[in-house]
């Protein structure tokens, strides 16, 4: 199994105002000159969050997948991060794996923010979304899923495991940073993974601040990656493949799991 190269991009969002955010992430991304595999972008990076998906809201055939088209052609890797979709009469907080061939696939956030009024207008999803990259089979989700370990969980089934990567893309405030980084933490540590939390910085139109903090972290639980709090930043890190299986075979827990069902 080969490694995996992955980009991560924490930077600020402008609030409200998809064309610029596009512009900004279009430099940040052409500003990654090694190869990589995986770019990952913080959740709603085009709008920020909260913001009123009946004014920014796009199709599946919008500007901003459209744009992700041409920047994964571009750069010969996949990008994801989540933008505000409307499709089939509903609002979605969506996260876009887009690869190099446009043809995309979608998460729509199964955990909305009842507390942040994200609920009263986004529908929550009902699908977990595994993805296969290199070789790696990669779980992506977004911001509040965090905080549910259930719907996060790996599978251990016939001697293979689900994912080898657990992604989060975020706008999680600075107020619960602390928690932030405990739960990714769990998080890898549980599912015996790989796993990568992408969050933003600044501050929104409802003067929420956010310190970012994002992280890349091994199955053991430990930071590998060197991003650093409050700072515009992109860092390439590469994963081994090689240690994760290491890892799993010194310390296969996944064969005790519980089996589980998730009901709506």
């Amino acid at each position: 199994m080969q490694d995996l190269k992955i980009s991560i991009i924490q930077s600020e969002i402008i609030w409200e105002k998809p064309d610029k955010n596009i512009n900004h992430f279009n430099k940040k991304i052409d500003e990654i000159i090694e190869e990589t595999d995986l770019i990952i972008l913080p959740e709603v990076f085009s709008t920020g969050f909260p913001v009123d998906p009946n004014n920014f809201a796009e199709t599946l055939n919008g500007k901003t997948i459209n744009w992700l088209k041409q920047k994964a052609s571009e750069k010969n890797c996949v990008i994801t991060g989540s933008i505000l979709i409307e499709e089939n009469k509903k609002f979605y907080n969506c996260l876009i794996w887009m690869p190099a061939d446009g043809k995309f696939k979608m998460y729509n956030k199964r955990h909305v923010f009842h507390l942040g009024e994200e609920s009263d207008l986004i529908s929550p999803g009902k699908e977990k979304l595994i993805v296969e990259l290199k070789g790696w089979k990669i779980c992506p989700m977004i911001c509040f899923d965090l905080r549910f370990p259930v719907w996060s969980k790996n599978r251990f089934i016939n001697n293979t495991f689900e994912y080898d990567l657990l992604v989060y893309v975020a706008n999680w405030p600075a107020q619960r940073s602390y928690p932030w980084k405990q739960l990714l933490i769990s998080r890898a540590i549980e599912n015996l993974s790989y796993l990568v939390g992408v969050n933003r910085i600044g501050t929104d139109g409802e003067n929420n601040n956010y310190s970012g903090d994002s992280a890349v972290i091994n199955p053991a639980g430990k930071i590998i990656s060197n991003i650093n709090p409050g700072k515009e930043q992109t860092e390439t890190i590469k994963l081994s493949y090689k240690d994760l299986n290491q890892f799993r075979n010194d310390f296969n827990v996944g064969c005790d799991w519980d089996n589980f069902e998730i009901n709506d």
